[in-house]
Formats: structure tokens, sequence, C-alpha cells
């Protein structure tokens, strides 16, 4: 499993457009991909980065902390890929 933490410094934050970017990127690669908002204090703080619905629940705002997993054979290359979203 690889991991990498960054932070949104999009002012509007992961809204419909680019939470669709991100989604769409993820969508390409076998691994299991997750994003946690590492921001929240909450406990269903993890989603699916292969279901638009699941990330825009996690209100990721500008200055939220996230952390991208992912876990199979693509693993390392998804987290090049679809970790540059979170950041525009």
């Amino acid at each position: 499993m690889y991991q990498r933490k960054t932070t949104i410094i999009n002012r509007t934050g992961i809204h419909a457009r680019p939470a669709s970017v991100f989604v769409n990127e993820a969508k390409k690669f076998q691994s299991n991909i997750t994003i946690c908002n590492l921001s929240l204090n909450e406990q269903n703080n993890t989603a699916n980065a292969k279901s638009i619905i699941k990330v825009l629940t996690l209100a990721l705002s500008q200055g939220s902390e996230v952390e991208v997993s992912a876990e199979g054979v693509d693993e390392k290359l998804s987290l090049i890929h679809i970790s540059e979203p979170t950041r525009h």
C-alpha cells in the first residue's frame, strides 16, 4: 500500500468539477484508491476515490489536509497521477 499526504490549495476546495477530474483519474487504475480528509474530526472521513458522491461528502475545502491511499497492482503509479488534482 502506498500513501501520500497533501493539502487542498484550490481556493474553492474540491467541489463538483475538480472532484469529477479526481474521480475520473482514479477510475483509470485497477488499484483500490481511497481519500481521507485528515482535517475532519469525524469517524467516517474516508471515501472511495472512484465515487464522486463519496468524495463530495468529505467536504474538502481549501487548507484541508488529505491522505490518498492506493493498494493494488498499479498503486504507485496511481498515486503519482491522482494526487495532483487534489492540489489545484
